[in-house]
């Protein structure tokens, strides 16, 4: 319950409103904005705009800031990497990208030594991971999964099925196959005798329909999945969904990618969200939360996989020196107690929820791991009927009142603090997300 006043801001503000008037005449309309928010400065997981009103970032960049706002270390590495030199081509070597690399093949998700390749986003990653698949296996096909996003450059975008939006006008990669994401609050697909769970349900449909009569298994390279499905609405698939994956895929020399943008680098308590499932990928691409706000994606595959040659693949800003020591410091704060904070905090930030839950009508499924936490809003929790507008207008007070939240899916929000995020931060964000819920309810229910 709410035990405190809750206060209105002044939002935008002067200052943010000239600078968004001269945003909206020479930056893309092609960008989709949350809020009017116009950053001055962060700390943690607070952050204040360029008229001083502050608030509690329950966004994290979307999921990039894993260690919050400036945080010192990191801050220090970029510092003193800035005074020795900001860039050199991948067609020469420094120490900072082997280390990097180093300490990602040490966390990776499987037994086998790893392959890294690093590059600037999550896209990239995905292409690379998606080029190496085919390479590797030299055959043509893919599966991927309805609502799952894996970026919006063309051979990532040929997965990516979250909004047509995306997609209308582009023409992707069209070598993609399309099934429905285990998602057990809205399932596509109807249980059969002897399922054990929804998650076995998908994989059965993938095996006796999908492979039977639409595609063959012996010309898929690769399944590319997302461990919680993020864009889409962040749903936490059901226990049986990847061994059984695994199985199949093992059955027909398909590889497994995983797709850890989003949910890697400790953001589920773990340092991929694979790791809950038992499961060893094949690949596993990462960005967002591995160098806290600097640019940098890549990609690990089993070592034998990687078996293109010399200049099949590359980029200019491979391993960046920045990227490189941020990715660094922020593995440092990650292993000291930000992974634990993600998995603790991230059980508080549930059981709150759930309590939350109970007293609105609106909050039909509260579901996540760590602190990746996922909030759909319904009509009413019988029906299930979604209702985008309660979730947009959620977002719209609690940005009024001080609260930085994002949906996702059609009707969802999505709850992804900084993994440094205090008891005391969460505390005050829940009051005020509680609030945007009453408001909400009142005027729209």
């Amino acid at each position: 319950m709410l035990t405190k006043t809750v206060t209105k801001l002044n939002v935008p503000g002067p200052k943010a409103k000239a600078i968004l008037a001269r945003d909206h005449v020479v930056v893309s309309h092609a960008y989709g904005r949350v809020a009017d928010l116009v950053m001055s400065h962060g700390l943690g997981s607070q952050v204040y705009d360029v008229d001083g009103n502050r608030f509690i970032d329950f966004v994290s960049g979307i999921a990039v800031n894993s260690t919050g706002h400036s945080h010192p270390h990191v801050v220090r590495a970029i510092q003193q990497q800035a005074e020795k030199f900001l860039h050199i081509s991948s067609d020469y070597y420094h120490e900072a990208w082997v280390r990097l690399s180093e300490r990602l093949d040490e966390i990776a998700p499987f037994t086998e030594e790893a392959s890294v390749f690093l590059g600037n986003s999550g896209t990239e990653a995905v292409e690379g991971a998606i080029k190496l698949a085919r390479y590797h296996t030299g055959r043509p096909y893919f599966v991927g999964f309805m609502g799952g996003f894996h970026g919006r450059t063309l051979g990532s975008l040929g997965f990516t099925a979250s909004k047509i939006t995306q997609r209308r006008g582009f023409m992707p990669m069209r070598e993609v196959t399309h099934i429905p994401y285990p998602y057990e609050y809205r399932p596509l697909l109807a249980m059969q005798p002897g399922d054990a769970d929804y998650g076995e349900t998908v994989v059965n449909y993938l095996e006796k329909v999908v492979f039977k009569s639409i595609l063959a298994p012996e010309d898929v390279a690769a399944v590319l999945v997302e461990p919680i499905q993020g864009e889409g609405g962040y749903v936490v698939p059901p226990a049986s969904f990847f061994p059984r994956l695994r199985e199949v895929c093992d059955q027909h020399g398909i590889l497994l990618i995983v797709d850890e943008v989003q949910t890697g680098m400790g953001r589920t308590g773990k340092w991929w969200a694979i790791e809950h499932t038992g499961v060893e990928p094949d690949m596993v691409c990462t960005a967002k939360g591995i160098a806290s706000g600097v640019p940098l994606g890549g990609f690990l595959a089993k070592r034998s996989l990687a078996t293109w040659p010399v200049g099949a693949h590359g980029n200019t800003y491979g391993g960046n020196p920045i990227a490189a020591v941020a990715a660094l410091a922020t593995m440092d704060v990650l292993e000291n107690g930000g992974i634990e904070n993600a998995a603790t905090q991230g059980a508080y930030m549930m059981e709150r929820l759930g309590e939350m839950a109970a007293r609105h009508p609106s909050m039909g499924d509260v579901r996540g791991v760590g602190l990746m936490v996922g909030v759909e809003f319904v009509q009413d929790k019988t029906t299930k009927a979604a209702d985008a507008r309660l979730r947009n207008r959620i977002v719209e007070v609690a940005f009024e009142h001080g609260l930085l939240i994002m949906g996702c899916g059609a009707n969802s929000m999505r709850m992804i603090p900084p993994l440094v995020v205090t008891r005391a931060e969460l505390d005050e964000g829940l009051e005020i997300f509680e609030h945007a819920v009453t408001i909400a309810e009142n005027e729209l229910l």
